[in-house]
Parts: C-alpha cells; structure tokens; sequence
C-alpha cells in the first residue's frame, strides 16, 4: 500500500498496487513543473490508484496537447502526469508519497536534457530521449 499528500495536505491518495517501476526524468518540461533538476516517477495502474481525500482540490495542466499534469490548487504540489492516448496509466510524483516501499529508480531518461549543474552518478541506465 502506497499513500501520499500534497503540501498542504488537502489531497490524500492511496495506491493498493506496488511500485515496480522509478524513474527518473530529466526532460525540461518535468524540471520546469517541478522544480527540480529532475522528476521522480512511477508508472501505475489507475484502476488501484484512488483518492481519499481532495480530489476536488485537483487542476490540470495541459503542458502538451496529450499530456496533462495534475496538482493541488491551493499549495501547487504535482501529483499526477497523465497521457490522454493511456488512460489506463498515470505517472505518480513520488516526491509525494508518505507511506510505503519505493525501490530504487530504475534508469533515467532525457540525460542530454539534465542541468548542467547536476552530475549523474549511479549505475542504472541512462537514456538520452525516452527509452527506446
């Protein structure tokens, strides 16, 4: 079981799947909307993947014309990307999860993209677009 909250705690999700797969995005669109130098995701299944709390607190963003990111209204937490063409996938920010296991990150992807600042250390795979 996976559960998670935006900042100010007005979303509340649960996820009754576990988490098979991280990775790690360094494409400008994810570290704008983050942030960050990069996002951390995971790919689930919407069908175990429920809100328990604030689900009308939720606003989307189109940031592409089939990609929409979704996060809280009041404190701007990501929550959730979501392809229109995959309406069966969401990809979780797990900078949001509270409670449960995450493994590692799996591979990273758009590294010709990652900032110039940020050094990629580690030994999983690294991919310059997305993988494949």
């Amino acid at each position: 079981m996976i559960r998670g909250c935006c900042l100010c705690k007005h979303v509340i999700y649960e996820y009754s799947g576990s988490i098979e797969e991280v990775v790690i995005c360094h494409c400008d669109q994810c570290k704008q909307a983050q942030g960050t130098p990069f996002a951390t995701n995971a790919p689930i299944d919407t069908t175990m993947f429920k809100f328990l709390k604030g689900e009308e607190m939720l606003t989307t963003y189109f940031s592409s014309p089939n990609k929409k990111r979704v996060f809280c209204a009041s404190c701007g937490s990501p929550i959730y990307s979501q392809r229109t063409d995959l309406p069966e996938k969401i990809r979780l920010r797990l900078g949001t999860v509270t409670e449960g296991d995450i493994p590692t990150p799996n591979y990273q992807i758009y590294c010709t993209s990652k900032s110039n600042w940020f050094e990629l250390d580690d030994e999983k795979p690294k991919y310059d677009n997305n993988r494949g």
